[in-house]
């Protein structure tokens, strides 16, 4: 029966597509599904930050334990986070990385070095004096203070780098399906070519994946961070974010 004229049919909720979508075991196990596109997020994420380390915290350590650099350090991280992602995922393509996972991965190395970078850097200039000064004393050369005394100290410092860039760049690899890179936006943009009644549900769903496995990683490095983070240290920043709180408030 046809509805009343002047009666709009209106089209599904998109919360109840995006509950419908994820419950259906097809959208995870067939090819291309949730979970082909999740160990693809999850690959380009790990090769991203893990390019990452391996630049930004060679530099950051050494940089900390000479006390020189800090304003390179500051630049280096405000022009790294001034590139929008997207641009670089729109360059990068057209150097010899060519289109799909390598230009990805470099792109979001990129977006990854600043925290990296930063916190490795303020470990170790953070390191207590009299450990160093005692260190040196002892008869131990630069690199040995630095591997023996300054890195164990900077561990707490480096967690909490790694933490803040692993879910920046898990939240951030969804743009990897512009360029051809795989990865959980695949499905976000698979539902961008549908007519909005089927596709809505389906953007909403892939979101739900990206911002569910952020906080996935958050929550799991944040457990790891403060598993190797001294209690006094731990009492000491949360004095700190009372204070600057605090301050923030009174302004």
């Amino acid at each position: 029966m046809a509805p009343p004229t002047g009666h709009v049919v209106s089209p599904a909720n998109p919360v109840e597509q995006a509950v419908r979508w994820l419950n259906d075991p097809l959208n995870w196990t067939n090819p291309g599904g949730v979970l082909d596109r999740l160990g693809e997020h999850l690959s380009l994420s790990a090769l991203a930050v893990l390019l990452g380390c391996l630049v930004a915290w060679p530099v950051g350590l050494w940089l900390g334990h000479t006390g020189r650099g800090g304003g390179l350090v500051l630049l280096v991280s405000n022009v790294t986070l001034a590139v929008p992602t997207l641009a670089l995922l729109s360059i990068l393509p057209l150097t010899f990385l060519g289109f799909g996972r390598p230009a990805v991965v470099v792109a979001l190395a990129v977006f990854a070095v600043p925290p990296l970078l930063a916190n490795a850097y303020t470990g170790v200039r953070q390191a207590d004096g009299e450990a160093r000064d005692a260190a040196r004393g002892m008869g131990l050369s630069g690199g040995q203070v630095l591997r023996r005394v300054e890195l164990p100290l900077a561990v707490p410092y480096l967690a909490a780098g790694f933490r803040t860039a692993a879910v920046q760049v898990v939240a951030t690899a969804a743009l990897a399906s512009f360029v051809n890179g795989g990865g959980l936006g695949q499905i976000i943009r698979a539902g961008f070519g549908l007519d909005i009644a089927a596709g809505g549900g389906q953007i909403l769903a892939g979101g739900v994946l990206v911002a569910g496995l952020a906080l996935l990683v958050e929550g799991t490095l944040a457990l790891v961070e403060r598993a190797v983070t001294p209690r006094p240290l731990r009492r000491a920043r949360r004095a700190a974010n009372r204070r600057a709180a605090d301050a923030t408030a009174g302004t």
